[in-house]
């Protein structure tokens, strides 16, 4: 059976690339006689609202979607600590307590979520009275995993590899998990079988792969999808302020007619797919 999932942060309002998004993978499931869940990824710390998770529950039913709802991340802590002591015991994660201001002072190389970690605090012992994050010794895992792929139904198979991004952060030093774990973590734990999502994280999968590979987690397929684009050529976005599906809901707009006007790519004034 498929199963696809929705999985909205509380941190801000719903706008009309989260409709896309969701409507596709609604759609994907009910085309194939699958399963369309919900889970709200409510573990960003402050900027987590629980009250805007009603917000997004009533955006979906404006749109005129059914779903399963599954339980929200902040569950779920233990398993995110079990799956990181796990890395740990195995010798793939080592604590760094660099702030983002002393790495951007070493001018790294960019990579796809911006500036890659140098290393610094790699083999080294770190200052125990200081917040520390976990990273994921990339090499090394790469080294324990070999060469795997995943399987993309829009772009086809691809190579996992996700050192571009070097070692990247699995425990914030503030917040139980970083979204990579937490995400590959609770795909697995709620039987996500095609993981639909905009395809601005079509790089992150290559990290999410090896995840799976490294805790033995199930392996799904994806479906990475276009982007809804603003009047400048930007994805939309909630730091941006793109205009938020409860406005639209509380002004009166007929939703399930914007959800059918998205599905045939009758988009409203000044929005554009970007390119695949």
């Amino acid at each position: 059976m498929v199963v696809t999932r929705f999985a909205p942060s509380p941190n801000g309002m719903l706008h009309l690339g989260h409709a896309y998004s969701a409507i596709i993978a609604h759609d994907l499931a009910q085309e194939r006689d699958g399963r369309f869940l919900l889970r709200i990824e409510d573990i960003d710390g402050a900027r987590s609202r629980p009250e805007l998770a009603d917000e997004f529950r009533c955006d979906l039913e404006w749109l005129g979607l059914e779903w399963e709802e599954v339980p929200a991340q902040s569950t779920r802590l233990e398993s995110y600590t079990a799956a990181a002591r796990q890395l740990q015991d195995a010798g793939l994660l080592y604590p760094c307590t660099c702030t983002r201001s002393e790495i951007a002072a070493l001018e790294p190389r960019t990579g796809p979520e911006g500036l890659v970690y140098p290393g610094t605090c790699k083999g080294k012992s770190v200052d125990e009275s200081k917040p520390a994050a976990l990273r994921l010794d990339v090499e090394k895992a790469m080294s324990s995993v070999g060469e795997i792929v995943w399987e993309d139904e829009i772009a086809g198979t691809a190579v996992a590899d996700p050192r571009p991004f070097g070692d990247i952060v699995l425990v914030r030093k503030k917040e139980p998990a970083s979204y990579h774990l937490a995400a590959t973590l609770d795909d697995a734990a709620d039987g996500v079988t095609l993981v639909t999502r905009g395809s601005d994280l079509f790089s992150a999968t290559h990290i999410h792969r090896v995840l799976q590979e490294l805790l033995e987690l199930p392996v799904p397929k994806w479906h990475h999808h276009r982007l809804l684009l603003d009047e400048s050529g930007e994805k939309l976005a909630k730091r941006r302020d793109s205009a938020s599906l409860a406005d639209r809901r509380k002004a009166g707009e007929d939703g399930r007619k914007l959800a059918d006007s998205l599905r045939s790519g009758n988009l409203p004034a000044g929005i554009s797919l970007s390119e695949y």
